[in-house]
């Protein structure tokens, strides 16, 4: 089996969780390659020994990689989503930090959720990925053109709001007056979205959600659209520039530049190992169904 490994080092108790993975995947002789960065770290803190083939791009990578592990939180999972994009690697999530939704493999009986991804007892669920054309065009947003979470737009600068012009398939919505205005997936439901009131998606559904930031009219909510929608935006503000985000990418882009805001033609592949569903995931994480007062 080739294995692709990826992480971020959070704390000494990530170590334990580094250790039994390595020895696993030693253990049954898998071909391991490690990101150059997260293995020099392993190195200096003395966790792993021996060498390793390493990738550092898109480019190191290649389809005949059996599945890429990533440790560490749902942070980790969107970096290693830009290594793998239209690869079709499959995905699975160490949850090495706290609430995750992306990484929902705990660190707790690491061995048994190996032993599925050896034996291939997994179920893959596909994620929907917002590509973004900026009119004039935007070098930084060319490079990595893709967001599995959300494509927002923020006010920069300035404690104003900022107004977004919005479209869906060229027939106009509404110009929200707000902080900013958040395009999510499926995915990014439980991120972004979530915290500024936005519904809770569950990842096959065949759609977006457009929420906006502390919007001033208080009867501009939330709005599930289909996932084939053309969303194009316009921005304007007291500032001269306001920030676009695709998930952790940020960029600085003119007023009334024009966003065009598409579904992707591929998807990211995440490994879904036995008991730990997104349903189960979400129960677990949301707290629902406990009582606090037994």
């Amino acid at each position: 089996m080739k294995v692709a490994i990826y992480g971020q080092y959070y704390q000494n108790s990530t170590e334990p969780i580094i250790r039994d993975i390595f020895v696993f995947f030693n253990n049954n002789h898998a071909d391991l390659h490690i990101e150059a960065e997260f293995l020099k770290i392993l190195y200096d803190k003395g966790i792993v020994k021996k060498e390793y083939k390493t990738f550092s791009s898109y480019s190191d990578l290649s389809p005949d990689f059996d599945i890429l592990i990533s440790i560490g939180g749902d942070g980790t999972i969107l970096r290693a989503a830009t290594l793998v994009r239209d690869l079709d690697i499959p995905i699975l999530g160490i949850n090495a930090g706290r609430l995750g939704f992306l990484a929902s493999v705990q660190k707790d009986h690491i061995d048994e959720f190996m032993q599925y991804v050896i034996d291939r007892n997994y179920k893959i669920s596909e994620r929907t990925l917002l590509s973004l054309e900026v009119t004039p065009e935007i070098e930084s947003v060319k490079q990595i053109n893709f967001a599995m979470n959300e494509v927002s737009v923020s006010r920069k600068d300035t404690t104003s709001m900022i107004t977004i012009e919005t479209w869906l398939n060229g027939e106009y919505l509404n110009s929200y007056w707000a902080d900013g205005l958040i395009i999510s997936t499926p995915t990014g439901s439980t991120g972004y979205s979530l915290s500024c009131g936005g519904p809770i998606l569950t990842p096959n559904v065949q759609s977006l959600v457009i929420t906006p930031i502390a919007p001033h009219n208080l009867n501009a909510r939330p709005l599930v659209i289909p996932d084939n929608t053309e969303i194009k935006l316009k921005v304007s503000g007291r500032e001269e520039q306001y920030l676009v985000s695709l998930d952790s990418r940020i960029a600085s882009v003119k007023n009334e530049s024009e966003l065009t805001i598409r579904k992707t033609p591929f998807a990211i592949k995440m490994v879904e190992v036995p008991g730990e569903t997104f349903l189960n995931t979400l129960r677990n994480k949301l707290l629902w169904g406990e009582d606090k007062r037994n």
